[in-house]
């Protein structure tokens, strides 16, 4: 297949923790196992670190810091890759997602995977989940200095993987992440109705853009998108 035929091949972007695989595993670690472990290693109580933690889980939300298991090794004293590979046997993919990723590629799309967790954290999931084989691009905000949350990611990947933002579609679960890609100039973008099993569904009304339930919605909700965009152009 040629350049060029490739470049009119759509792609289809995917956010990975609470999109493809269940959140509950990084809810697990990072709200269960984190604060029981820097509790032992700190010797205070449970609580204590609850606080401690937490506090320190808003001051990084949505900054390069946030995902990195090297940064909070060092902040929290506690070595949380290690504490990540302990408990690997609780990463599992989401409903759906080999079943969409299949369909995917039957239909001739371009899959890239495009996450904020940390290179390590990246090949960590993908040593105990078989996504890599559906994927002609993988990146970790890592790799390119900025969180998916900044619109900045984007203009970095476009330069090193030349994309049409209007030919992609986009699911991620965190809406901050879906602004960045929509003020770049992905227009087809959806969320992830219930990213952890470990905690309710959230209510499609609240949320600002489309949202799966089941992965394999997506070409429904893409059909419906045409129509309302279709809609407004008329």
């Amino acid at each position: 297949m040629s350049y060029s035929d490739l470049q009119q091949k759509p792609i289809a972007m995917f956010d990975m923790d609470g999109t493809l695989l269940d959140l509950a595993f990084d809810d697990f670690i990072w709200n269960e196992c984190l604060p029981e472990r820097h509790a032992q290693v700190h010797q205070c109580t449970l609580e204590q670190s609850k606080q401690t933690l937490f506090q320190f889980y808003q001051q990084h939300k949505h900054t390069l810091s946030w995902y990195s298991s090297a940064y909070w090794t060092t902040k929290v004293g506690v070595d949380v890759l290690q504490l990540q590979y302990e408990h690997r046997n609780k990463i599992k993919a989401r409903s759906g997602c080999f079943e969409l990723l299949e369909q995917l590629k039957q239909k001739g799309y371009r899959c890239w995977l495009l996450t904020n967790a940390d290179k390590a954290g990246l090949q960590l999931k993908l040593e105990n989940v078989a996504l890599s084989p559906y994927f002609e691009l993988m990146i970790s905000s890592e790799e390119l200095g900025y969180a998916k949350e900044d619109v900045s990611f984007w203009r970095e990947l476009q330069q090193l993987h030349p994309f049409d933002p209007t030919k992609a579609i986009f699911i991620d679960d965190t809406v901050a992440v879906l602004k960045g890609a929509e003020s770049f100039g992905i227009s087809k973008l959806f969320s992830i109705l219930q990213p952890s099993s470990s905690k309710a569904a959230r209510n499609s009304n609240e949320l600002p853009y489309p949202a799966l339930d089941e992965l394999t919605d997506l070409f429904d909700c893409l059909e419906t998108h045409l129509q309302v965009t279709d809609a407004k152009t008329a």
